[in-house]
């Protein structure tokens, strides 16, 4: 069973906190125009569904005055291969003063990384998260990025995160430092509108997620103390992300379920708001169990293919992969703290959270297990050994989770 973490010898005592500058409400697309006012050159990043939206252009026709040029061949759900490809681009490109990235989690990623791959020397795993890629931090400082969402969901316009799947590894993984944090978060909920059924679901059950593991993360002053230069953005639970979680909560307890169901505008521009607020607060506290989970049930993908999303790709959306574990992983950490966990499962309308996280799932349409996306018992110990390359996650879990720990999560979430 998970066992309790050690105490530290020497506790932190001093936690951090960042955020990009936000500009939130209909009609906030505009202010783009100022906050790029220097810029003359511009790379718009977007996939091809969002700009058959027209979402991109009218991103294109507030910039008016830059040379802008529109990036429309990021992958949903992107690989090193698709990043490696913009990152190429770009440095061919020469001078680009600032990105703007205008749809979902995808776009915001992947400008993050043609960002940081156009500024900085050397290949893309190369700051990929160590022990799958070298973990090296970006030495030179990266250009302006706008992130504009136009899905309710993964809080990438507000963290240091940039996602991806490691093709030959079979796992999805990521980058993280403060320097791919967006300088500024563009939401306007006017944009979120045309967002599928199914995509309104998994982005939701992303901020469900996030918000829950930043509030049941492990605390930042049960971490060893470390000096300024070594504190990361993840620094554990704390005070004010807190905070932002329990109000990213009580966001989605009203306005999920008819978001989904009913696409009611207001219900979506709620969600849109507590996707950002979700953000704030796992950018600083982080996230753990659940998403560690992802990344191999994600990267492992054999023939699933959801509905509302690209045709002919096999993919289980980020959103949804994270959901499909919850349960079982919350009820197996539910010992760290029960109070926190009940907490948050009366906001979510139920006595015990894996009992709300399924309610939630059954009502906006989740599979009702693992074995519905085609993993198989047998896959169990490939998935375990996925999930332990992400140390970076299961570091703030709160408990210890050794492979037989992780193995029974899976077993159960079958």
């Amino acid at each position: 069973m998970p066992a309790a973490l050690p105490s530290p010898a020497n506790p932190e005592s001093v936690f951090t906190y960042a955020a990009p500058t936000l500009a939130f409400g209909k009609g906030a697309v505009a202010d783009i125009a100022w906050h790029l006012r220097a810029a003359r050159r511009v790379l718009v990043v977007t996939d091809p569904g969002v700009a058959a939206t027209g979402a991109a252009q009218r991103v294109v026709d507030v910039l008016a005055h830059c040379s802008v040029t529109v990036w429309t061949d990021t992958e949903v759900e992107p690989t090193d291969e698709s990043l490696r490809r913009i990152g190429d681009s770009v440095r061919r490109m020469g001078r680009v003063d600032a990105f703007v990235a205008v749809g979902g989690g995808s776009s915001i990623d992947t400008a993050k990384a043609a960002n940081l791959l156009s500024t900085n020397p050397g290949d893309l795993l190369d700051y990929v998260n160590a022990p799958i890629g070298g973990g090296a931090a970006p030495q030179q400082p990266l250009k302006p990025l706008i992130a504009v969402p136009t899905t309710t969901g993964t809080g990438s316009e507000s963290t240091t995160i940039c996602v991806l799947d490691v093709l030959d590894k079979h796992v999805k993984t990521g980058i993280s430092h403060p320097r791919l944090r967006p300088t500024v978060a563009v939401v306007d909920p006017d944009l979120v509108m045309t967002q599928p059924r199914m995509v309104t679901a998994c982005a939701g059950m992303d901020i469900v997620c996030h918000a829950l593991e930043s509030f049941t993360a492990r605390p930042y002053d049960s971490f060893e103390a470390k000096a300024p230069a070594q504190r990361v953005p993840y620094c554990g639970a704390n005070p004010i992300s807190d905070t932002w979680a329990l109000t990213a909560l009580r966001l989605v307890a009203d306005a999920f379920v008819p978001a989904v169901v009913t696409g009611d505008p207001e219900a979506m521009a709620t969600m849109a708001l507590a996707a950002t607020v979700a953000g704030l607060g796992f950018g600083n506290a982080g996230v753990h169990v659940p998403h560690a989970n992802a990344y191999p049930i994600a990267g492992q993908v054999r023939d699933y293919r959801p509905a509302d999303y690209p045709a002919g790709k096999a993919l289980v959306p980020h959103g949804m992969a994270v959901s499909l574990t919850a349960p079982a992983a919350f009820r197996a950490l539910a010992p760290a703290d029960p109070g926190r966990q009940q907490q948050a499962a009366r906001i979510l309308g139920a006595e015990d959270l894996p009992t709300a996280l399924r309610n939630l799932m059954d009502a906006v349409g989740m599979p009702s297990g693992l074995a519905e996306v085609g993993v198989l018992e047998p896959d169990i110990p490939e998935l375990v050994e996925g999930t332990l390359a992400q140390q970076r996650l299961l570091a703030l879990a709160p408990m210890s989770l050794d492979p037989d720990d992780l193995a029974r999560i899976f077993r159960e979430s079958l």
